[in-house]
């Protein structure tokens, strides 16, 4: 008996150590802060504010882009996760990965992603508010539910990443996926939450597409140490679309982020005249099909570059991404860099 309430107590106590160290957080270094897959936008006060993975989404702001501050996560990570997201997927404690920030109609719409490493059984929600400003009175996050979830054995597709986009014509579409049959496009109606179509596939890694008979006999593969876990072989992941001069632009991460000093990301592009595809690289191949130009990847500096996002912000264009520092033992730290066009309307 005593060896059994000892039991229980050793597991109440180790529990809680897991939880405190699930909320202390690394050193902040205001101007390389540590990120996982940033988004940016600029706020109503002039500010640039950056969301990012973590409990409850991580957020700092910046009033040039260098030098940044901490500002409290979109849902307290206590308190406020939202409960229809632990119900739906899994194994989600609050950790929410990949979000993305858009501006429509006077409000803000962050999307985010819901899922646990390796596995399809993920969900996309979003939430809204009218400022980016926490000083604001008007500051309040309210979230409006899940946008699209992804089942294991039923699903093809992963629903992580997502990243809304507008054609020409203002129809919202949202892009999402990573591993399994790659890239997805799905189109939403106009309260940019609910999905009107079948998703299909504009980017695989492998250039064809997998079986859910292949999904389940997946390859396995070890995070930062931790136990290995299943993931599917078709190794993309991160979309975001831009629209440029006559042209949308898809980007997307080849390869593994998530491993320290032994991740490879790579970001590659394509562009199309259609939101919808096909998406071709420099030397025209469909990026459905493999194709992708590499853009930013493994170099003296950084183990690996990805998980983007792109912007335009007073005529100019910038690339926002994590790499993996060689000089820090592989932490992922805020990448960010002008990025130029040719005449051609190709990415310099």
């Amino acid at each position: 008996m005593h060896k059994h309430i000892n039991y229980i107590l050793f597991i109440l106590l180790f529990a809680l150590h897991v939880q405190a160290q699930e909320f202390k957080r690394p050193e902040f270094n205001p101007t390389l802060p540590a990120v996982h897959d940033p988004v940016m936008a600029k706020g109503e006060d002039g500010r640039y504010y950056i969301f990012s993975t973590g409990m409850g989404i991580s957020v700092m702001s910046s009033a040039d882009m260098k030098t940044w501050q901490r500002e409290k996560p979109v849902f307290d990570p206590r308190t406020g996760i939202p409960q229809w997201a632990t119900d739906t997927v899994q194994g989600f404690r609050g950790h929410i990965w990949a979000p993305d920030i858009s501006h429509h109609n006077g409000k803000w719409y962050l999307y985010y992603s819901c899922s646990t490493f390796g596995k399809n059984g993920s969900a996309i929600g979003v939430a809204t508010n009218t400022t980016l400003d926490p000083n604001s009175p008007n500051y309040k996050w309210e979230d409006q539910g899940m946008v699209i979830a992804s089942h294991r054995h039923q699903d093809n597709w992963n629903a992580i990443d997502p990243n809304l986009i507008f054609d020409q014509s203002g129809t919202p579409y949202l892009t999402y996926g990573s591993f399994w049959d790659g890239i997805q496009l799905v189109k939403l109606a106009d309260d940019l939450k609910t999905p009107v179509s079948s998703p299909f596939t504009i980017a695989r890694r492998i250039g064809r597409k997998l079986t859910l008979a292949e999904i389940d006999d997946a390859t396995t593969f070890t995070i930062e140490g931790n136990d290995t876990i299943e993931a599917g072989e078709n190794a993309i992941e991160a979309p975001f679309i831009i629209y440029r001069n006559g042209y949308y632009y898809l980007f997307v991460s080849h390869d593994y982020c998530c491993r320290g000093q032994a991740s490879t990301y790579k970001t590659v592009y394509g562009r199309s005249k259609s939101v919808e595809g096909p998406y071709l690289d420099r030397k025209g191949l469909d990026m459905a099909k493999g194709g992708g130009t590499l853009l930013y990847g493994p170099d003296k500096e950084f183990f690996g570059i990805g998980h983007c996002s792109v912007y335009e912000f007073d005529g100019k264009w910038y690339y926002l991404s994590h790499a993996y520092d060689k000089a820090r033992n592989g932490m992922a730290r805020i990448f960010i860099k002008e990025i130029k066009f040719t005449k051609d309307n190709w990415i310099k």
